[in-house]
């Protein structure tokens, strides 16, 4: 051994003999696992995210900070358990709510879902084609019409596999708001103290911000999206029989675990530095009101460099592009379960016209809403409020159906994670009430 060491010519493994090719493997099983969940997470940052976080960071500068890393476990739990629930009782969350609670209660929340839903969409679109009107100088509304009509016919038209890699493509866009931090300068110590100590609260616009900030993250409509996502997983595969998709294998969850704490954690990164840029430029520099996506990327621009700008609203594009079909879809899906509609987004629109007019209403109306002259920056942390209201409802909802073993199939969630989402639930409930107390 000893001349073997001495030897100059010696080769000593870097690393025992399939170490590579077994991390080679492990890589392609992940890559291989991404899917569903990534796709969510992408679509929690979409404009109205990207809004809220704006303000939080414009508003509050880096004391709100800390959020993005205590509310990834909160995210995935709750996105990996609504997972868990269409893999393996085969159908979306309404459906498997339909046999716990009432039919009026799941009326009433799918009809809320829809409603904040489409003042989203018609704010993500107002949000798109600002930005559109910065790069060409036409106006808005034109844009507005014309990414309304391009993202139907896209959700409609395009068969479920093909409009997930789009999506999934899409997300990509994400990375803007991450490039646009390390081109603002910013104090690296002080943003380590703020993201992992929290801030004492300071007022009612402290909770109204976080309030805001939870709903827009652990968001009511990603719940009902991630369900029936694995639904049309399943359909792909050629399981269109509800028989065929009950139960799920080990490896299976395993898989969508992967998946969706990749998802959360790409979307709490971008959450982050969305929050760490405004608050490095606009917060910085007494920019404190913003009434528009379009003011934000102006407000960076002499704060940060056109480049900056030029990036962030870009970002626009990508993530309204990826949030819109989630939003409409969402919306109808929770309906269809509810009223027992043919539905999915693998389906023909002759095939499920009911699910497919849910959606294109959403969108038309979506479209109208910004002609109407609705602010939509206060619209979207306005229903990023109500989100974070009515979620922790829907948590205790998705809670009971997650412990149950025969609904379950005899695989309900684990202790932990119950436990995990049982937190959540707890924290917004006491967010909510303490932002109409303080």
């Amino acid at each position: 051994m000893t001349e073997k060491a001495s030897a100059p010519s010696a080769r000593v493994p870097l690393a025992p003999p399939g170490t590579e090719r077994a991390a080679q493997s492990r890589l392609r099983r992940v890559l291989s696992a991404l899917g569903p969940g990534v796709i969510t997470g992408a679509a929690d940052d979409d404009p109205s995210g990207i809004a809220t976080y704006s303000i939080a960071g414009a508003q509050l500068g880096t004391s709100l900070l800390w959020t993005a890393l205590f509310t990834w476990p909160m995210t995935a739990a709750v996105q990996t358990m609504c997972a868990r629930i269409g893999m393996v009782t085969g159908e979306g969350l309404s459906g498997a709510l339909n046999k716990k609670f009432p039919r009026w209660v799941l009326v009433l929340i799918a009809l809320a879902l829809l409603i904040a839903n489409t003042i989203n969409v018609g704010a993500d679109l107002a949000g798109m084609a600002d930005a559109a009107e910065m790069f060409t100088g036409i106006g808005s509304h034109y844009f507005v019409v014309a990414f309304g009509l391009g993202i139907a016919a896209a959700t409609v038209w395009l068969p479920y596999a093909r409009l997930a890699g789009v999506l999934k493509w899409l997300a990509l866009s994400l990375f803007a708001y991450v490039i646009t931090a390390f081109l603002v300068g910013i104090d690296w110590l002080s943003v380590v103290h703020a993201a992992l100590i929290p801030s004492l609260p300071s007022g009612p616009e402290w909770w109204a911000t976080l309030v805001a900030i939870l709903g827009t993250t652990i968001s009511p409509y990603l719940f009902f999206w991630q369900a029936s996502c694995e639904v049309e997983e399943e359909k792909s595969l050629g399981r269109a029989q509800l028989t065929s998709r009950l139960g799920a294998t080990d490896r299976e969850i395993v898989d969508r675990r992967i998946d969706v704490g990749a998802g959360t954690f790409f979307s709490n990164l971008v959450m982050f530095f969305i929050i760490l840029t405004t608050a490095a430029t606009l917060h910085r520099h007494g920019i404190t009101h913003i009434e528009t996506s379009r003011q934000a990327a102006e407000a960076l621009r002499p704060l940060a460099g056109r480049f900056a700008s030029m990036i962030y609203t870009v970002g626009l594009f990508g993530v309204g592009a990826l949030a819109i079909p989630t939003l409409t879809a969402s919306a109808a899906y929770a309906l269809a379960d509810t009223f027992n509609w043919r539905q999915g987004l693998g389906e023909r629109l002759s095939g499920a016209k009911r699910f497919y007019t849910v959606v294109l209403l959403s969108t038309g109306a979506g479209v109208v809403l910004d002609f109407a002259h609705v602010n939509p920056v206060r619209a979207l942390f306005l229903t990023a409020v109500l989100n974070g209201v009515i979620a922790p409802f829907l948590l205790i909802g998705i809670l009971v159906v997650a412990s149950d073993r025969r609904l379950m199939q005899g695989q309900p969630s684990s202790t932990l994670s119950r436990v995990a989402v049982g937190l959540t639930a707890l924290v917004m409930f006491a967010a909510g009430i303490a932002m109409f107390l303080v």
